[in-house]
């Protein structure tokens, strides 16, 4: 296992469109790092929330501060612990800090990495190619993510390993478990179920080669749904890319996920869905970054789309650290009995890394 692999997964993401830590110490086979980022933007994206539905607001946009640890502890394994926290610094007097990631790793050289807490899933390895703008992006892939294990997976062990074909490219294989727990779940403001969550499992292959890389994710568990009963959850989900999203020249990223009873709608979760998120980008020379990103849907029991947007953005590098972005998102609607008023959004600001 090669260790620039150990610097991806103790990033602040996996798939960032830039990780920036600040280094505190390193000394006798120890580092200590501090990351995160603080966003903020002007937009109408939650206006739900407040009186009249155009109404805009200030919106953070998915703050965090995270902290990061290695050792040596020699014979070729590192030891890494990561604690990462959600901010909010927009509602005084509400909770300040909320866990996004928790988790103790140990990585070889050869015998590859084993991680045991909140983590990024294997499964997230293939569906979160596309997620990369930072102010739309995937979205299906958070459905109830944590205890599902498609996005930051919650009480996780995980293992993963590469092998180096040379000029042949290099393949990737992660595979990762969860065991049983019972999650009160709030897909509304008004609606939460008490869903109970079998063993949960899954693999991911990752396939890359010069410039272009091919995925697929098996994830699979029951659970007994508070909404529909005792149902098995599981997803295959094919992606592919091409380019580096952020350095200059194009970028080019699709998802497939076929779903049964990974995607809800108002609190019900669906038999089977459909799920496409495309994003192409193009990243110039004076560091501006435009794309336009496509996300779908659909209920194929219903054969009716339960929503589709698709939106276009901008990111400028001001410098390394100090990032602007803008995004207009359109609501291309559902249909049938998905078929609701049209909500576009769009958003206006900034985010430093530290």
């Amino acid at each position: 296992m090669n260790k620039k692999l150990l610097a991806v997964a103790i990033s602040s993401a996996a798939f960032a469109s830039q990780a920036v830590a600040i280094e505190l110490y390193n000394e006798d086979g120890t580092t200590f790092s501090v990351g995160g980022h603080v966003s903020v933007a002007v937009g109408d994206v939650n206006s739900s929330d407040r009186q009249g539905d155009d109404d805009i607001g200030i919106e953070s946009v998915s703050p965090r501060i995270n902290f990061n640890v290695t050792h040596d502890i020699g014979n070729g394994f590192t030891a890494d612990a990561k604690g990462e926290w959600a901010l909010n610094y927009l509602d005084g007097g509400e909770n300040a800090f909320t866990t996004r990631l928790g988790y103790l790793g140990l990585t070889h050289d050869d015998f590859g990495r084993a991680v045991a807490g909140t983590q990024w899933a294997p499964y997230y390895s293939v569906s979160g190619v596309a997620d990369m703008p930072i102010a739309f992006a995937n979205d299906f892939i958070y459905d109830d993510h944590g205890n599902l294990g498609t996005g930051r997976g919650e009480e996780m062990l995980s293992y993963g390993n590469s092998v180096d074909f040379g000029e042949a490219g290099t393949l990737n294989l992660g595979v990762a478990w969860q065991g049983r727990k019972v999650d009160d779940v709030s897909y509304t403001s008004t609606v939460s179920f008490e869903n109970e969550y079998g063993n949960r499992a899954q693999i991911a292959l990752n396939y890359s080669i010069a410039d272009v890389t091919a995925n697929y994710a098996f994830n699979t568990g029951d659970v007994n749904f508070g909404s529909v009963g005792s149902q098995t959850a599981e997803s295959h989900v094919l992606s592919a890319t091409y380019g580096s999203y952020g350095k200059e020249g194009i970028y080019l990223a699709g998802v497939y996920a076929m779903n049964e009873y990974m995607n809800s709608s108002s609190g019900i979760a669906l038999e089977e869905t459909t799920a496409v998120e495309l994003l192409a980008s193009y990243a110039f020379s004076n560091s501006i970054n435009v794309s336009v990103n496509y996300e779908a849907v659909e209920d194929d029991k219903e054969s009716a789309t339960v929503y589709s947007t698709s939106a276009l953005q901008a990111e400028y590098n001001f410098t390394s650290n100090f990032v602007g972005f803008a995004g207009y998102e359109f609501d291309l609607q559902g249909s049938g009995t998905y078929k609701d008023k049209a909500d576009d959004k769009w958003l206006i600001g900034a985010r430093y890394y530290l």
